[in-house]
């Protein structure tokens, strides 16, 4: 059996990454798919899903900032949007019964509330995965959607522990006490070294605060945020998510099939469903209406609407606890189960595209913009100014393009580096580089600065999809300087090349050869 799921996965993920949607639009089809040839899921595959989820939340909180979750813009939007998603439902489930809507007839207010409360949640497993995908968790409207999911989680963590019959023990203050082990545990990652036993030592806290947290009543998915986010903002922390991605990704398919299985479908229950899924751009419209009313700007409000428009698995959990109750008929445990692979489907097409759409549309969105911005704002006059005598700009500042730096800027070329993240841009601060906080994947970002003054601009960033879009933001600003690009296979060479990338570079393949060049002198002492 596990041959079988596994097989059709692969089919199913392949033949979607062939006509350019996510591999996992394939893993909904597929598990839709095999519960309707009649294949039962056994208890690995559950097992599979959770597992995935826990890493995730694991890995959410390792590279997540708390102190974020405090500020107006994530609890605020979060809340406001929460709010006004279950009202608006309520009504709408009310008119379409009134009208005679399969499904929807005999819902009351309270249904039709629960059901908009179910509607609210984005999927933190999808909005992630697909930030993850587009090199997007650290950039600022990436930090937002990941605190306004986390927020959401929390709201569905209460929810479910009050609906059920199990109540949290009231030993459960002692995880109050977690932050005086913090020590201990960075002293533990630390001692853990580079190899197999780190992302091992990763599945073991992982576990553990999952289980500590059931021991307590509480859900175990949530004890892994909470481990993750006590490792936090720690150097090791980073390489120990990374350690974790290739585990976690393989793990999440079990997920993405799990929701296949739930229920087969009527065409009442997929008119139903879509209906809901008709609702998602306006989901993202209102997140993108309370996020740009608490000052943020109209770019990273719409990026960030566009990561959240999507409907979550926590929704299924909150229809699975209604019907469990008997305050939702058990159909629409089905309904939602089609809604949420509907909302997927819509959000990877979506966000496969959300640059684009912004530059298409951004004469219009900016309309939406407050005049105060909040001081989160990426693009600062201050920044902006350590450019004015830069001639070579580097755009990402991990090793390769750290390394790129120090090179040019020993051979007494002005040099500027550019990353999305504040905290590796404080880092490399501390360290004397000149580097500024930004998004170069922003057009506003070029529009704002003198390109020229700019000879050579240097991309240095891990994602080959995201190299690309800067290509074709530096031809829309009219950059006529020269311009590199690192790949890490040959397959992506043409690309760059093709993009306008005047010298592509294989730092892997390379790297011998920047070692010979660094170690050749030494032939000359003998």
């Amino acid at each position: 059996m596990d041959y079988i799921w596994v097989a059709v996965a692969f089919i199913c993920g392949f033949l979607a990454k062939q006509i350019n949607l996510p591999p996992l639009i394939g893993y909904l089809i597929a598990g839709f798919g095999l519960h309707a040839l009649g294949v039962e899921p056994d208890a690995s595959l559950q097992a599979l899903a959770d597992l995935g989820v826990t890493l995730l939340l694991f890995t959410i909180g390792l590279k997540l900032d708390f102190k974020s979750l405090f500020k107006l813009e994530i609890w605020g939007s979060a809340s406001g949007h929460m709010g006004t998603i279950v009202c608006i439902s309520a009504l709408n489930c009310l008119i379409y019964g009134s009208l005679g809507v399969a499904h929807f007839v005999g819902l009351n207010w309270s249904a039709g509330a629960l059901i908009g409360f179910a509607l609210s949640f984005s999927s933190t497993v999808f909005a992630v995965k697909v930030l993850e995908e587009k090199g997007e968790l650290q950039t600022h409207h990436g930090q937002v959607a990941i605190g306004i999911l986390i927020i959401q989680d929390i709201a569905a963590v209460i929810f479910v522990t009050l609906a059920t019959d199990k109540s949290p023990s009231w030993w459960a203050l002692i995880l109050f006490a977690l932050p005086l082990i913090r020590p201990a545990l960075i002293k533990l990652i630390q001692y853990c070294g580079h190899a197999e036993l780190l992302p091992l030592a990763g599945f073991f806290l992982a576990y553990s605060g999952g289980e500590l947290f059931e021991l307590f009543g509480l859900k175990a998915q949530f004890g892994a945020l909470v481990i993750g986010i006590l490792l936090s903002s720690q150097a090791k922390a980073t390489e120990l998510a990374k350690s974790l991605i290739n585990f976690k990704d393989l793990f999440l398919i079990g997920f993405f099939l799990s929701i296949g299985f739930t229920a087969l479908p009527t065409i009442d229950m997929l008119g139903a469903a879509l209906i809901l899924a008709i609702a998602i751009p306006f989901k993202a419209a209102l997140f993108f209406l309370w996020l740009t009313q608490l000052r943020q700007r109209s770019r990273s409000a719409f990026l960030a609407a566009l990561s959240l428009a999507n409907y979550s698995e926590f929704g299924l959990i909150v229809c699975a606890a209604s019907v469990s109750h008997g305050l939702l008929e058990k159909e629409w445990l089905v309904i939602m189960a089609l809604a949420v692979a509907l909302s997927f489907i819509f959000s990877s097409i979506i966000n496969a595209n959300a640059h684009r759409l912004y530059t298409r549309w951004s004469h219009l969105i900016k309309r939406f913009e407050r005049s105060e911005l909040s001081s989160e704002d990426p693009i600062s006059p201050l920044s902006l100014s350590k450019l004015n005598n830069a001639s070579v700009l580097v755009i990402g500042m991990g090793r390769v393009g750290a390394g790129a730096y120090d090179t040019l800027n020993d051979k007494a070329h002005t040099v500027c580096g550019i990353d999305v993240s504040k905290e590796r841009v404080e880092a490399h601060s501390h360290m004397g580089r000149q580097v500024i906080p930004a998004d170069a994947e922003d057009p506003e970002f070029w529009a704002c600065i003198n390109l020229d003054a700019i000879r050579l601009i240097m991309l240095a960033m891990p994602k080959h999809a995201d190299i690309l879009e800067v290509a074709r933001q530096l031809k829309v600003a009219g950059y006529q300087g020269k311009s590199a690009g690192i790949i890490r296979f040959e397959d992506e060479k043409k690309d760059l090349l093709e993009a306008g990338i005047d010298v592509v570079f294989n730092h892997y393949e390379k790297a011998g050869t920047g070692f010979a060049n660094k170690s050749i002198y030494l032939l000359d002492n003998d």
